[in-house]
């Protein structure tokens, strides 16, 4: 099943004292391959978007995700966009958001795993407090399509 994560509004963009730090700090967001936070994009881009491929199947009638990209136990399945700040090269986690495969609409899920098309969820990644979205982002701050 593919997956496109599309985010608008990046926490980097705004004029404020909040906005100035985390360009200083050269903070990044990007999709948690199991720990690693591969295809960073920084805080002030105008845009950000990932593609990443996951598997599915049926346990027990229910479906199923998994793959490099997915967390979480059976029934509490996510993806995380992890936000750090970058220093020498290193990439120092210090807030996530969290995609529950549980947010999206059934039918939206199985039709995606049907290949009906590409999964595509769409959300602002700056948070009510003005800094990077986090915790766990669920609907209407997160909305599921196939395309």
């Amino acid at each position: 099943m593919l997956i496109r994560i599309e985010g608008s509004d990046l926490p980097g963009r705004r004029a404020d004292a909040e906005a100035d730090l985390l360009r200083l700090r050269d903070v990044q967001v990007g999709m948690q391959r199991r720990a690693e936070v591969v295809d960073r994009i920084p805080a002030d881009a105008r845009e950000a978007a990932w593609q990443v491929e996951v598997t599915s199947r049926e346990v027990d009638g229910l479906l199923d995700v998994g793959g490099p990209w997915v967390h979480g136990r059976l029934g509490a399945r996510f993806l995380y966009l992890s936000w750090g700040s970058v220093t020498d090269d290193r990439f120092e986690l210090f807030r996530r958001a969290k995609l529950m495969f549980g947010d999206i609409p059934t039918e939206v899920l199985r039709a995606a795993h049907d290949g009906a098309g590409v999964l595509v969820g769409r959300l602002r990644l700056t948070g009510a407090d003005d800094g990077p979205i986090c915790a766990r982002v669920r609907p209407p701050d997160i909305s599921w399509t196939l395309e």
